[in-house]
């Protein structure tokens, strides 16, 4: 992770990609920050999913399910669920955007029941060297702008900060999905800083 060299003068922007101090603690985060599926749609999905199908919660057996709800992989012995949502449908409802035919659902791991979010880290979730990741580039209307295959480098969060400085460079950009290529499965949603 890159730490934070300079800071922006009072009111202004940081450079895209550039680290930024959180506010709590004044300590480097990673400039993009990957966002779980919000609080409130978690609450939706563990009653019914995207799809309309009842939440059928279970133990996980061997663990490492990349959980949505907390940016983390599942433990043994956990409570998750396997559900289907569609991020940008949520994001849609939330800005008033109409993405139309690219409004896409898949599979999600979640935790069966609240979990409290992801523990700040300033790291990238399921960040490791050798996967391959797209990233699906949305404009403000949720319409798909472009993308971009990534194999994550021995260091992987430098290539996730090199992938989405190169993606926010367009202004027409207003999020990014990060995918598992293997499955096509979402695993975060990163906004225009």
């Amino acid at each position: 992770m890159r730490t934070a060299e300079t800071s922006p003068a009072p009111g202004a922007s940081p450079a895209p990609g550039a680290a930024r101090a959180t506010p709590a603690t004044g300590t480097p985060r990673a400039p993009y920050v990957p966002l779980p599926i919000p609080p409130d749609a978690l609450a939706r999905l563990r009653v019914v999913d995207d799809a309309g199908r009842s939440c059928v919660p279970y133990a996980a057996t061997e663990g490492g399910e990349p959980l949505r709800c907390c940016l983390r992989s599942a433990a043994p012995g956990e409570r998750i669920a396997l559900v289907s949502y569609a991020p940008l449908r949520r994001w849609a409802a939330e800005t008033g955007a109409e993405p139309g035919a690219y409004d896409e659902q898949g599979p999600v791991f979640v935790h069966a029941g609240e979990c409290g979010g992801p523990a700040p880290s300033g790291e990238y979730p399921f960040a490791r060297p050798g996967a391959l990741r797209a990233l699906r580039r949305y404009d403000a209307e949720g319409r798909i702008v472009g993308g971009r295959l990534l194999e994550l480098p021995e260091g992987p969060a430098e290539g996730f900060e090199r992938a989405l400085a190169e993606a926010f460079e367009d202004p027409a950009v207003a999020l990014v999905h990060v995918r598992a290529v293997e499955y096509g499965c979402f695993h975060f949603e990163v906004r225009r800083p």
